[in-house]
């Protein structure tokens, strides 16, 4: 008999299909690797057999857990931990509270392994935005976000910089001719990508019905703070992991997600998780789908398609921007935020990392943190901070909401700042001006031992959703 056990081993001695496999199979290849197969059955029976014997247990604990979690009568309210596990704040005295709080019932869940905060956090729904949160055997679709896959992408160029103001005029053409923005946006001739023939749009029913759209929308951008910006790359750094020599390039950095199809997604099982996971109200919407499920593994692989189409969308902007500049790129960097990934913690645990609004920075890991629209963004290189479960903020923040920035500031106030920042701005809403946000340097300094700094992207020539887009 071989020592590695699977679903259906579990299943012929008792287990019901759910969360408990997932967890099960995790400890017994963590805890006796190189037990035998029989060793590990017989360990599981004694569990399956009385599970309130081994709660407190330190190996067979979650799985005890787990086992009596699935015995419990369907749609009961599922009860929190009374009290949150720890976690890591970085930069904490310039996250409200609010934030705080949602983070605090996240990490009351009863699949809650770890956790962190990062220093551009502000309250969201559910998972607080610049929250980190891992799990076991479990993935929350408001802990990924509407927009699933948002994303950050920089393409670096070889020519000078005072390409950007002798081309200036041409460059904002180039914006206007090349990119969309806002909800409902398509291009009247969308071009065709492989992504739109995965099998996901076959084999999965709900999003089999998202494809049309899916296709009219490609190669656009969302509203609010989606951007497409030309502007100054500095890098500082010798060794950059991109293989370009320090000093000053071109660059277009384009943030943006998955459109509406990721939304349509996101908002779909978000309601599934709501109907089979009952939980008390503050936490309601950080409800979950167990990974051993149908109804699981079908998120699972809707989110990593919406992630990869949002991604296909960038490659798209990024193609044509470079065509219209007749310019091939040097160097490509893009990162994802509102996701979750299978990783391992520092103890070997498996968990679902879910980064609503957070950067992945495990060792080695390249990624881009912009600021706004003056401030310069940052390209980073993750140093697999394991307090911050391997993640960095995804920009500076918010310090101003969007009605306090359209109650507070005026779009004379706004022109006159960009204008003395040297910003050309077409289109964009008063709720996106640059003082809304956080002061990226801070932010930076609050995650120097997270990341390490490779250069900067410094925005001069700015593409946004119209005010009302």
């Amino acid at each position: 008999m071989g020592k590695k056990i699977k679903g259906k081993d579990l299943i012929q001695i008792g287990f019901s299909e759910g969360r408990a496999i997932g967890i099960a199979l995790n400890v017994m290849q963590k805890h006796f690797k190189k037990k035998s197969k029989e060793y590990k059955l017989d360990c599981l029976n004694k569990v399956l057999a009385e599970p309130t014997a081994f709660e407190q247990d330190e190996v067979y604990g979650t799985i005890a857990h787990a086992l009596i979690e699935g015995n419990k009568p369907e749609n009961q309210e599922i009860p929190l931990r009374s009290e949150e596990l720890a976690y890591s704040i970085f930069g904490a005295k310039n996250i409200e509270k609010g934030a705080i709080r949602q983070m605090q019932t996240a990490m009351k869940l009863p699949v809650t392994v770890a956790g962190a905060l990062m220093p551009d956090a502000h309250q969201g729904y559910g998972l607080p935005i610049g929250g980190v949160l891992a799990t076991q055997n479990a993935v929350i679709p408001y802990g990924v976000g509407v927009d699933i896959g948002c994303r950050m992408c920089l393409t670096v160029y070889g020519m000078p910089t005072s390409f950007l103001k002798g081309h200036h005029k041409q460059l904002k053409n180039s914006l206007l001719e090349h990119t969309r923005f806002g909800m409902g946006c398509e291009f009247k001739e969308p071009m065709d990508d492989a992504l739109l023939e995965r099998k996901e749009f076959q084999e999965i029913a709900f999003v089999k019905q998202l494809k049309d759209k899916a296709y009219r929308q490609i190669g656009t951008s969302g509203g609010g703070n989606h951007f497409v910006e030309y502007g100054i790359v500095t890098i500082t750094e010798t060794d950059n992991s991109l293989g370009l020599a320090p000093g000053e390039y071109v660059g277009i950095l384009s943030h943006s997600g998955s459109r509406g199809m990721g939304a349509t997604i996101a908002n779909h099982y978000t309601k599934l998780a709501i109907e089979k996971c009952r939980l008390p109200k503050e936490a309601k919407h950080l409800a979950w789908l167990d990974l051993s499920t149908a109804e699981g593994q079908e998120y699972w692989l809707a989110m990593n398609l919406a992630g990869d189409y949002a991604s296909a969308c960038h490659h798209q902007i990024h193609r044509r921007l470079s065509k219209a500049m007749g310019e091939k790129p040097l160097a490509t960097v893009e990162n994802h935020h509102n996701f979750a990934w299978k990783e391992f913690l520092a103890d070997g645990t498996e968990v679902i990392v879910h980064r609503k609004g957070a950067t992945p920075a495990g060792e080695g890991v390249l990624g881009i943190i912009p600021g706004s629209m003056t401030a310069p963004g940052f390209i980073v290189r993750g140093k697999g901070a394991a307090n911050a479960i391997n993640s960095a903020s995804h920009g500076a923040g918010r310090q101003m909401s969007r009605k306090k920035a359209k109650q507070t500031l005026t779009k004379s106030n706004v022109r006159k700042y960009l204008k003395q920042h040297g910003v050309s701005l077409i289109g964009g809403g008063i709720d996106e001006a640059p003082m809304a946000y956080k002061d990226i340097h801070e932010v930076m300094r609050h995650q120097a031992h997270l990341v390490d700094v490779l250069g900067t992207f410094l925005p001069k020539i700015v593409r946004m959703a119209d005010a009302d887009g």
